[in-house]
């Protein structure tokens, strides 16, 4: 992040509190389109929430603040009116906090961008600028919702946080699976097109590799989730989700699926029965300690080996699914009017000298939304506000909050076994809907 910032001139700068697009995430690449930087700056943003929800939660924080001379419980010599209870700034109750002004923060943007059709609307410097008053907003709120009283706040707002990160859940299965069919149509399609061998050993390659490392964590799943005997819940977990795989890739071959949907395969499902594993290992994380490899005896810390590749990997899927969004929310709604047309309608040169030569080399951000917005900006905010939500019940355990990433928790696993069933579900249907409703268009 650092180079990147030292590549960026005064002029590039003037967006942090200027209208004009940010041209700062962009300024090494030889042009960057309006849409593009506004989506990774609120990316940007999304992800320095999840990690500073992540540090409330380092053990041993909470130690370390009992040195810190203005907290009520410290050994420090102070006048008591500059003491502040240090215990609210760490822990689930901290993250709940932090993920409550951010998500008020990007409802508020969705209520502000609402009914915008172009970039020639007033309120797209708000949307593409003034980003240094957007984190100094964030920062503020963050602050602010710290001195909120603890009452009901937690009880109240893990309600809220359940129903918007549930409703995330159904946004980032729709999206990875509808990756997993554009990768198999794009690559598909270069094949039939070049009859390449090239192409066909790229899909044969890659459908082994995603169907081998699917059995490979079934394999370890048994081996480090379960017990000859007991573990029954985690045996059943384990093989239902096999089956369902095993019963998906065979719908995907189905001549009748075939003829609806000719580029449908094998490579679909290798990448759907990968994600399901992956949501199944994640689900018999939280399982009894009996039956966890991730809690050896007493040792519970926040941060294992476990919940460290988990949570890298789980980084990875919320920020794709929520920066993909934005050009597959016709998919999401249904509906074609909440997604305006892609592409240069409308440039007009943010940086440079305009007309032809803003065309030039030295165009860093263009504005390709004079005509229409390239995605629906309302949209994309609740998607980025149940995103927070998300963040915020993963981290704490879901229904029975906690301030460590890897703990037995019932709730956590149920929501997260649910969501591979739900994968399937909705993956199978992809799969047989065209042929059960042939007049209808799922293209």
């Amino acid at each position: 992040m650092g180079a990147v910032l030292g590549l960026c001139s005064a002029a590039q700068l003037a967006c942090c509190c200027g209208s004009a697009a940010c041209s700062l995430c962009c300024s090494a690449c030889p042009s960057c389109a309006n849409s593009t930087s506004t989506r990774l700056m609120y990316t940007v943003m999304l992800l320095i929430v999840m990690i500073a929800a992540c540090i409330t939660l380092a053990p041993g924080l909470h130690d370390q603040l009992k040195k810190v001379p203005f907290c009520e419980n410290s050994t420090g010599l102070v006048p008591d009116k500059f003491k502040i209870d240090c215990d609210q700034a760490v822990g689930y109750l901290a993250v709940y906090r932090i993920c409550f002004a951010t998500c008020l923060f990007f409802l508020l943007m969705a209520l502000i961008t609402l009914g915008v059709k172009s970039s020639k609307d007033p309120r797209a410097g708000i949307q593409n600028g003034f980003w240094g008053i957007k984190y100094l907003v964030v920062i503020g709120g963050i602050i602010g919702a710290f001195f909120i009283p603890e009452g009901q706040f937690a009880a109240t707002w893990m309600v809220f946080g359940m129903i918007g990160g549930f409703c995330f859940i159904i946004i980032q299965l729709i999206l990875i699976i509808d990756f997993a069919h554009t990768w198999a149509e794009n690559w598909v399609s270069k094949y039939e097109e070049s009859e390449s061998r090239s192409w066909y050993a790229a899909l044969l390659i890659s459908m082994l590799t995603c169907f081998a490392l699917t059995l490979t964590g079934i394999v370890l799943l048994y081996v480090y989730y379960t017990k000859p005997s007991g573990c029954d819940l985690s045996k059943f977990f384990i093989s239902f989700n096999l089956i369902l795989v095993v019963m998906a890739s065979a719908i995907s071959i189905l001549p009748s699926v075939q003829e609806h949907q000719p580029r449908s395969g094998l490579l679909q499902s290798s990448v759907v029965s990968l994600y399901v594993m992956y949501l199944t290992w994640s689900a018999l994380s939280n399982s009894s300690s009996e039956c966890n490899a991730s809690i050896s005896g007493d040792e519970k810390t926040s941060f294992d080996k476990q919940s460290i590749i988990g949570l890298i990997i789980w980084t990875c899927s919320v920020l794709y699914s929520s920066i993909r969004t934005a050009s597959s929310s016709s998919k999401i709604t249904m509906t074609e009017h909440i997604l305006a047309k892609d592409g240069n309608a409308g440039y007009d040169s943010i940086e440079g000298d305009g007309g032809e030569a803003g065309r030039g080399e030295e165009t860093k951000v263009f504005d390709n939304e004079g005509d229409g917005v390239a995605y629906s900006w309302t949209f994309f905010h609740i998607v980025f506000a149940l995103a927070t939500l998300y963040v915020m019940m993963t981290l704490t355990n879901w229904y029975n909050p906690s301030s460590q990433l890897s703990k037995e928790n019932v709730a956590s696993m149920w929501i997260k076994i649910t969501s591979s069933w739900l994968c399937i579900g909705l993956y199978v249907w992809t799969l047989v809907a065209p042929a059960m409703f042939p007049d209808r268009d799922f293209s």
